[in-house]
């Protein structure tokens, strides 16, 4: 079945559900219905998969009363009520339930879709410690592997050994283990990862002690990372017996150690998380991290697993998206991740560029400042370099170099940043030269025509960098690189010269939007820079992107960079994803659609300006995506091939093709544009 653009399992989402309940002691029939009724509701909102707690069709904590064979033939009987009435429900239900097998009892994750028993998963490990006495009814499900159990007038896969594919949604691969198995050291779902699983399931009962929730969070956000998979935990909550212990019902959703979803603890009634996995996360990671396959060849993990094949059948509809998603995925919306990235950011900068200056010698660093964005913030760099070496910051060699298009509003910038921060500053016109260097071409700029072309604007990028590198010749000097990363993803510089080329680039693994923050970041927490200087950063960050080599035109208005090849938000948007996961373009344009659609839904970042915040439609999504795409897989490569080094600073990854990205100079988008066409065929450029 093809799905339409709008819906989130056509671009690599499933829907989970972490569900707890109110469960009414040793009474399987109610219990039942309560795990119907949250089943209902999950159905309504499109839920894939939902697991409940451990042991939920009697309570967990009725003791001796799981021997009793009243209690027992009412979980079967709940059992087959379940399956009955699942037939027209969404979610595969994973229900918790004690079941008789052979000459033991065993407490089990039961598996139930559409009408079908798909399988049954006991419980590995049974703790009998402390407040735990679960091996006094129970026996342990590790050795159950390749067995099958009859459950009334039903017949199912019986073992830890099993996996639950579905056919119709590719990734959605499910695995469920009970409680205790995420407490030892190689958890079940650890080779169930390896043997294929997506989607970790835990049935709890875990009553709550203090510091067990934290204890609870820190295994779901582990396992669900090193397991490159989403871990989905429910706790048993009201309604179990408190004759010695009390219960919290805490839900959660990890994936890749990313918290999801959770519910608020001690419920007083049904509760569930519900968050849309990103199948398409995990598989991609799972690509890359090649170790991890390696792991699996190692140990043999999945010859140890059966998979049970079902159909999911999602609806063809617009179910939403159920995920937080950023709008500046570089840009964390939590202060406090926020002010440590922007930390790390800066430091990892710092670091970089004071070893390689310990390393040649201890040259003088010679840098070019605009007024704009990226000059400023590799100033600020270099300043904080100078003072963890203990040298003058009169040392660092600053020059403007104003053009035919530089304004005084920059200029001014340029010059008052440089003395806030104590550089040498001084002003070099380049136009002198340019003038001489465009008669010589014969360009129709001499002879006083206003013709702009690429020849116009090169010539004076050339001339800036002839003389920083002639500078740097003659006072012992190296220059500082300033482009950025999206800079460099978009190809957005002279190759060879302007900001392509330097001795060291600080500035080459931070993407444009991070360095606003992270400059908002250093005016926030005075990093080194006082009142005056705080000021002219403010200012920097009030211009607009501009890189000042065309005139204003007779509205007086200046080139906007954004203007050309588009804003800077969505193209790091597409960068992110592209770099760190290989996603589809329809994918980044639906995701990108929800992040963008609302300016006044979701989280910004700290600090981000209430009158500067916009929205971005599908269409224009679509616009610039092309743009991108375009540039980054059929233009921009060439350049990338030749960079100067400088640091990887985002776990996303740098373009450097000594780093992250190696690409054909000589390729092409063909491919990209096609399969954006393919979904948005009235929205894309033959």
């Amino acid at each position: 079945m093809s799905l339409p653009f709008e819906s989130a399992y056509r671009h690599g989402f499933a829907r989970v559900a972490a569900c707890t309940i109110p469960v009414s002691i040793a009474d399987p029939a109610s219990n039942a219905e309560a795990v119907l009724a949250t089943a209902r509701e999950c159905d309504a909102d499109a839920v894939a998969v939902a697991v409940f707690p451990e042991l939920c069709l009697t309570g967990y904590s009725i003791d001796d009363l799981f021997l009793q064979d009243p209690v027992l033939d009412a979980v079967v009987a709940a059992i087959e009520r379940l399956v009955e009435a699942s037939v027209d429900l969404l979610p595969v239900l994973v229900v918790g339930a004690p079941l008789r097998h052979r000459n033991r009892l065993y407490n089990c994750a039961v598996v139930i879709h559409r009408g079908e028993l798909l399988g049954v998963a006991p419980k590995a490990y049974l703790p009998n410690y402390r407040e735990f006495y679960e091996r006094r009814w129970f026996a342990p499900g590790d050795d159950q592997g390749d067995q099958d159990i009859r459950v009334g007038g039903l017949e199912a896969p019986f073992g830890p050994d099993l996996l639950f594919e579905a056919l119709d949604v590719p990734g959605l691969v499910v695995h469920a283990e009970v409680c205790e198995d995420v407490w030892v050291p190689i958890p079940p779902s650890s080779t169930a990862a390896l043997a294929g699983a997506t989607v970790l399931l835990n049935l709890s009962g875990s009553p709550i002690t203090i510091a067990r929730a934290e204890d609870r969070k820190d295994l779901c956000k582990s396992q669900s990372l090193r397991c490159l998979a989403a871990y989905a935990y429910a706790a048993a909550g009201m309604g179990e017996s408190t004759n010695d212990v009390s219960w919290d019902g805490q839900t959660m959703i990890y994936e890749g150690g990313n918290l999801l979803a959770e519910t608020e603890r001690f419920p007083d009634g049904p509760r569930r998380s519900v968050a849309d996995v990103d199948l398409d996360r995990l598989r991609q990671d799972r690509l890359r991290q090649g170790t991890f396959d390696d792991n699996r060849r190692a140990t043999g993990a999945d010859a140890a697993f059966r998979t049970v094949h079902f159909e999911l059948a999602p609806p063809a509809t617009d179910v939403g998206l159920r995920r937080a998603l950023d709008r500046f995925p570089f840009v964390p919306d939590d202060p406090a991740r926020l002010a440590q990235d922007c930390y790390e950011a800066f430091n990892i900068q710092v670091s970089g560029l004071v070893q390689r200056m310990r390393a040649i010698g201890g040259p003088k660093p010679v840098i070019g400042v605009s007024g704009g964005l990226d000059s400023t913030h590799a100033l600020l760099v270099v300043a904080r370099a100078m003072d963890l070496m203990g040298r003058p910051r009169s040392d660092i060699l600053a020059y403007t170099m104003p053009g035919f298009a530089t304004s005084d509003h920059t200029k001014s910038n340029a010059i008052a940043l440089a003395e806030s921060v104590g550089a040498s500053i001084e002003t070099i016109d380049i136009r002198p030269l340019a003038i001489e260097m465009l008669e010589r071409l014969d360009h129709p700029f001499a002879d006083g025509e206003p013709v702009h072309d690429i020849t116009f604007e090169n010539v004076q990028a050339g001339l800036r960098t002839d003389y920083l590198f002639r500078l740097a010749n003659h006072h012992g000097g190296m220059v500082i690189g300033t482009s950025d990363l999206s800079e460099l993803a978009l190809g957005w510089a002279t190759y060879g010269v302007g900001d392509h080329m330097s001795h060291y680039a600080v500035n080459a693994g931070v993407p444009k939007t991070l360095i606003q923050h992270v400059i908002r970041w250093v005016i926030s927490h005075r990093e080194g820079v006082d009142d005056r200087e705080a000021a002219v950063l403010q200012s920097v960050l009030d211009t607009e992107i501009s890189p000042e080599l065309v005139p204003a035109g007779q509205d007086g208005r200046m080139q906007s960079t954004e203007d050309r090849i588009g804003p800077y938000a969505l193209h790091d948007f597409a960068l992110y994803h592209i770099l760190r996961f290989g996603y589809r373009p329809s994918k980044i344009a639906f995701i990108a659609a929800h992040a963008w659609e609302d300016k006044d839904a979701g989280a910004w970042p700290p600090g981000f300006p209430e009158e500067d915040r916009y929205a971005y439609d599908l269409p224009t999504v679509a616009k610039w995506l092309q743009v991108f795409l375009k540039r980054y897989f059929a233009f921009a490569q060439f350049k990338r091939s030749a960079i100067p080094n400088g640091p990887k600073v985002s776990p996303a990854g740098s373009l450097s093709p000594r780093g992250d990205w190696r690409a054909p100079s000589d390729g092409n988008a063909r491919a990209w544009l096609a399969e954006l066409k393919t979904a948005l065929p009235e929205l894309v450029e033959d």
